[in-house]
């Protein structure tokens, strides 16, 4: 049985992929340099544009999304923190291409680590996380494409943790919007993917200047990440993300002949999609979205709380009214495990489904003791 309550958007809500935005039909050609493109809402997954956006292309360093998706979600499990030390295995310094210029032996803390990657594109710092956190690369390489298989990923398969160039590593600009989604859930990301500038080895007497690849962060209002990419095989890419007011949008583009052309037809995106389309808040982040009773948990009822915006895609200018949704939630019965999926939110106008969000456990809920059971069957006999 599921319980399911419908309620009225406009008495104030994770996730189906979405269909496209609405009036979408038609839309010029914004990327028309590039092999394969995508313009995708972050907080709906409702895709805006789209060009060959399933074509299986190699990703170059955009394959550090992942990277970074594996990075954020283990320190939220708790597994590793920003203040620990990461040790550079002899392996993770012969990396070439991008790099921090990792010493063997030399030790940097995860927050270090995440500023390497995420600006300076450290293929380096990559395989130390890759190490820090599996053991070793192909082992992390395995949880890369365990967790692409979990978000419903058809067209991508890793074989490393950079993107340097390797048979059967691929992606595709869809796919790689929804890693990227996914990796946004973590408010905190763009602390390092949005920054222009910074250090690494700040009190050594050599300090490494870092200097982000991705030049929309410095000179695009609102774009605040996510991560640039190249190789021959794979040209010019990116997975790009901006904000305004209550929108936040993703592009990406794939084979863009050069840097000029991908953050021109990168930024055409991001305009298109501001100037065209605006959000209509279900939930903010923090607000209450209901309870759930948990059978034969330490923790009896789980309170549901938005972990980060949920909204629809409308067109700018359209009616709000007969929006309305409705939160379906399985049955649960401890042990529930942190991030598990639990039920779903969906949104409706009128009979039309808008978009819908999968609904995840927010915590774990250990199963209770016969002792603590007993107790709690006779408060409520008593009670």
């Amino acid at each position: 049985m599921v319980m399911a309550l419908s309620v009225p958007v406009s008495a104030r809500a994770e996730e189906k992929p979405a269909s496209p935005a609405p009036q979408s039909a038609g839309v010029a050609d914004l990327a028309p340099s590039a092999r394969s493109a995508i313009l995708m809402d972050a907080d709906s997954g409702t895709i805006v544009y789209e060009k060959n956006s399933h074509a299986k292309l190699p990703p170059a360093s955009i394959t550090k999304v992942m990277t970074m998706l594996l990075i954020m979600e283990a320190i939220d499990q708790g597994r590793i923190k920003l203040t620990d030390k990461v040790p550079t295995s002899e392996y993770a310094a012969s990396m070439g291409g991008s790099q921090i210029f990792l010493e063997p032996g030399e030790q940097m803390t995860v927050d270090e680590m995440l500023k390497g990657i995420a600006m300076a594109s450290g293929n380096d710092a990559s395989v130390a996380m890759a190490e820090k956190i599996a053991g070793t690369e192909s082992a992390f390489v395995d949880m890369m494409n365990k967790r692409a298989g979990e978000l419903g990923l058809k067209n991508t398969h890793f074989m490393n943790c950079n993107g340097l160039p390797a048979s059967e590593h691929y992606t595709s600009a869809h796919d790689i919007a929804v890693m990227s989604r996914e990796l946004l859930k973590h408010n905190e990301i763009t602390k390092y993917t949005g920054a222009y500038q910074d250090y690494l080895r700040k009190s050594s007497e050599k300090p490494f200047w870092l200097v982000n690849t991705n030049k929309l962060v410095r000179f695009y209002t609102g774009a605040d990440g996510l991560k640039t990419g190249f190789t021959n095989e794979a040209k010019f890419c990116l997975t790009a993300t901006a904000h305004r007011d209550t929108l936040r949008v993703i592009a990406v583009v794939m084979g863009e002949p050069n840097t000029k052309t991908r953050n021109a037809e990168v930024s055409q995106m991001l305009d298109y999609s501001f100037a065209q389309y605006m959000n209509h808040t279900i939930f903010k982040k923090g607000e209450a979205m209901g309870s759930v009773k948990i059978e034969k948990g330490m923790q009896p009822v789980l309170p549901l709380t938005a972990k980060h915006s949920y909204s629809v895609l409308l067109k700018k200018g359209s009616s709000v009214k007969d929006i309305r949704y409705e939160l379906r939630i399985n049955p649960l019965k401890a042990p529930v495990k942190i991030n598990a999926p639990i039920g779903k939110l969906i949104v409706f106008q009128g009979d039309q489904v808008l978009t819908e969000f999968a609904v995840d456990a927010p915590v774990s809920v250990d199963r209770a003791g016969w002792w603590t059971l007993f107790k709690r069957s006779m408060g409520s006999l008593f009670g």
